[in-house]
């Protein structure tokens, strides 16, 4: 059984409690249960270095985790509920933590999550990239090609390597300002970003692969700007695409206030 599925907007987590639990949770808890029940041998999961929180970079495998919004606490849940069903109906797991994955055919229309894709879809539509804070956040951005082979290849191995977790992704870590003048010269424009208020965010978030590394030999990955240069490639071909609105915010307070004057104007534009 592979589990991939989430909605994976940290920052959102926050506001979006319900519906963050009804989705990340509760419907792996269904998963869960059907393997259960079918007898499945393995429960593949990718989960995320959300379960870590903040002042543990770079993260390890053996760090206790302590999530700091509701989507890392989600995600760690899941991983307590496989381990506990493992103890009590021998249900095999493998945890992944993989991390700010981008590349090709990803959805670049979703304003909340994946910083990439939000940045090359705002250069195509003609609009400064927007950073909240100051930009210095830190994150180790990952294409694709260097977590999906793991992740679907981890069959081919034999059951010593299950019932364990396993940090996946790029080693390198850069700011997001330095992530945005990479997309900015991967789409061959000028460099404009707009600074927003700060959110509520993990400063620095990067990952330890080592544990990976031995395992899986995962030591080749693909340069930022390599990968960066050919998703810009890929959604060239594609276009921007319309951001859409989550419109269902569950809690207000604190919402970001370009969140919220984006939210205000399409319920504007519903009422005419």
């Amino acid at each position: 059984m592979y589990h991939l599925a989430a909605y994976a907007a940290e920052g959102l987590s926050h506001l979006i409690k319900r519906f963050n639990y009804n989705n990340n949770l509760l419907g792996s808890v269904n998963l869960i249960n059907a393997s259960v029940n079918q007898n499945v041998k393995c429960f593949v999961f990718t989960s995320s270095i959300a379960v870590y929180g903040a002042g543990q970079a770079p993260m390890t495998e053996d760090i206790i985790p302590v999530p700091e919004d509701s989507y890392g606490i989600a995600k760690l849940a899941v991983e307590q509920e496989l381990w506990v069903t493992h103890e009590m109906f021998g249900l095999d797991y493998i945890l992944f933590r993989p991390h700010n994955v981008y590349g090709e055919r990803q959805n670049i229309g979703d304003r909340y999550r994946n910083v990439v894709g939000i940045f090359i879809n705002q250069l195509l539509r003609g609009e400064p990239m927007t950073i909240f804070g100051d930009g210095a956040q830190v994150r180790a951005f990952t294409h694709i090609d260097d977590v999906a082979p793991i992740i679907a290849g981890f069959v081919e191995y034999d059951a010593a390597r299950r019932n364990q977790v396993f940090n996946i992704g790029a080693d390198q870590p850069y700011t997001v300002n330095e992530l945005s003048r990479i997309v900015a010269d991967a789409m061959g424009v000028d460099h404009k970003v707009a600074y927003l208020a700060p959110r509520n965010e993990v400063k620095i978030a990067f990952a330890d692969h080592s544990k990976a590394e031995r395992v899986f030999n995962t030591s080749q990955k693909k340069l930022l700007r390599e990968g960066i240069q050919a998703m810009a490639e890929w959604v060239r071909l594609h276009g921007s695409r319309e951001s859409s609105v989550f419109q269902d915010i569950e809690v207000l307070k604190k919402l970001p206030p370009s969140w919220a004057s984006v939210a205000a104007s399409h319920a504007c534009a519903g009422r005419v």
